[in-house]
């Protein structure tokens, strides 16, 4: 797996080593909310949810580590991956409140979006995102993506239904 180097921003594989400092992160009510997850279903990470996430992302070849300044930060990630079309899903998580707002999600997402596109040659990458997590969708604009459409009422958090904007980026649009 190819480790991806930005001016703040490191992407890496996982090792086994990560679960201290993904137990330390926790699980923040409000980041949990902008995954989809109800206040009330949060609970406090464990070691063990710790060892099994960073287990997890070791063995998985296509899930790298956020690192600023050496420290864990969050994760990214391409899923459903399809290779006749070239195309595949990512997802990204920022599990230190410290660090959002500052610009790390979006160089990490830069990052991978240049490897999909220039190293691993594909032509698409999509992302579902919560209608009401502005954050990351401000994120993803900035990176290129466009919306396509919307999933109306998709999720049930905290006792609301909420939309999921249906987002992509294609290789043609890219700008690096």
């Amino acid at each position: 797996m190819t480790t991806l180097e930005g001016s703040k921003v490191r992407l890496r594989r996982a090792s086994a080593e990560d679960a201290e400092a993904r137990f330390a992160l926790g699980r923040d009510p409000e980041i949990s909310r902008m995954f989809g997850v109800s206040q009330a279903d949060v609970i406090p990470m464990t070691f063990e949810a710790a060892k099994q996430w960073a287990e997890g992302h070791a063995n998985d070849p296509h899930a790298w580590i956020i690192e600023v300044s050496g420290r864990l930060i969050g994760e990214i990630k391409f899923h459903s991956i399809h290779a006749n079309d070239r195309r595949a899903s990512m997802a990204i998580g920022i599990y230190d409140r410290t660090e959002l707002n500052k610009g790390a999600g979006t160089e990490a997402i830069r990052l991978l979006l240049a490897h999909a596109f220039e190293e691993l040659g594909l032509h698409r990458i999509a992302v579902r995102v919560l209608a009401y997590n502005e954050r990351a969708i401000r994120a993803y604009v900035k990176c290129g993506f466009k919306v396509e459409g919307r999933e109306r009422e998709s999720a049930f958090v905290d006792g609301n239904w909420h939309d999921d904007v249906m987002m992509a980026l294609l290789a043609t649009e890219f700008g690096g």
